[in-house]
């Protein structure tokens, strides 16, 4: 099964590099606990984001569209990077974000409104209907004389998804490098693209690993639902001869806490602890909740003593300052 990449604008600082997690793992006692560094991406464009968006950014390009339109968390990574990234081509965007417990402009929010987003702020009921109101929005744009390209929650249509079906020939490469046998891939999902392409890149480039997504919001039926849905439409539009994945989707559901975008205090410490010990800095909507799974997991044996696993860090350090208060 062979795929050939459409174009890409190259957005990214890649390759991100694999690091261990030496003090962490010390203290579980359990498997080698390695982390893919997609925090490393870029500043204002850290985390994983950006790869799925350099596929459809090249896509809105091609078609000529002068107009990036999404939506997400009022703290959305995705919203922030995409506004970071119609800035450096000298596109126009619009956000379209829910009300969260604070809209204070700070964080994701600050930086997306400092390179130029127009924010239109809904409420969760109205966020229902998301995906009619950006495309209301693209109509109006129209109707001005723009093109508006339309990028769904966390940028997880056909063409994002390449983003991490290239990330994980990237880390086939890196493990042959450093000759790293690799038994599990943890990431955590919001919107099932970023799991999608690296459970295509499991098929396409060999690797023999188990790939587990750790939900931040829904339950794993919705999720192993969607995460299908998408790879057979990536599949459909470039021609990849691949039977039904579904019984291969792994979702270690129970980590969600008290629901996307809020944090319970047993994820803090998760978030503190790998800070203290590794230097490393986690969010709180995604890598935080992910990772205290991921401990959990280990705890419980689900991952054992001579087994090697690969957390993948999405990024997402700005969604840490409208919550500072819960840390100190």
């Amino acid at each position: 099964m062979m795929l050939t990449y459409p174009p890409v604008i190259k957005l990214a600082q890649l390759p991100t590099p694999i690091e261990k997690l030496s003090r962490l793992t010390a203290s579980l006692e359990g498997p080698e606990i390695y982390i893919k560094r997609d925090d490393y991406t870029g500043i204002a464009e850290t985390g994983n984001k950006v790869r799925k968006l350099e596929f459809i950014l090249a896509e809105a390009q091609r078609l000529k569209c002068s107009h990036l339109i999404t939506c997400g968390g009022y703290q959305s990574n995705h919203a922030r990077t995409t506004a970071v990234l119609a800035a450096r081509l000298g596109l126009r965007c619009h956000l379209v974000l829910r009300n969260g417990m604070s809209t204070a402009m700070e964080g994701n929010l600050f930086l997306s409104r400092l390179v130029g987003a127009e924010i239109q702020q809904v409420t969760p009921a109205e966020y229902m209907q998301v995906n009619e109101i950006m495309q209301g929005v693209a109509l109006d744009i129209k109707s001005k004389g723009g093109k508006a390209y339309v990028i769904p929650e966390g940028g997880s249509n056909e063409f994002g998804v390449l983003g991490y079906v290239k990330a994980a020939e990237e880390i086939a490469t890196q493990l042959k490098e450093l000759q790293l046998k690799l038994h599990h891939i943890v990431v955590p999902v919001g919107s099932g693209g970023t799991y999608a392409g690296l459970l295509l890149g499991k098929y396409l480039f060999d690797l023999p690993v188990a790939v587990h997504g750790i939900n931040v919001c829904d339950n794993e039926a919705y999720f192993t639902n969607k995460i299908s849905q998408i790879i057979d439409k990536v599949c459909k539009r470039f021609s990849l001869d691949l039977k039904s994945t579904k019984k291969e989707i792994s979702i270690i559901d129970g980590y969600v806490g008290k629901g996307y975008g809020l944090s319970s205090q047993n994820e803090i410490e998760v978030i503190k602890q790998v800070a203290v010990k590794d230097g490393i800095i986690l969010d709180p909507v995604y890598t935080g909740k992910a990772l205290r799974g991921l401990v959990d997991q280990v705890r419980q044996g689900r991952f054992k003593p001579g087994e090697n696993v690969l957390f993948i860090h999405t990024g997402g350090i700005f969604g840490l300052f409208p919550k500072r208060s819960l840390f100190f």
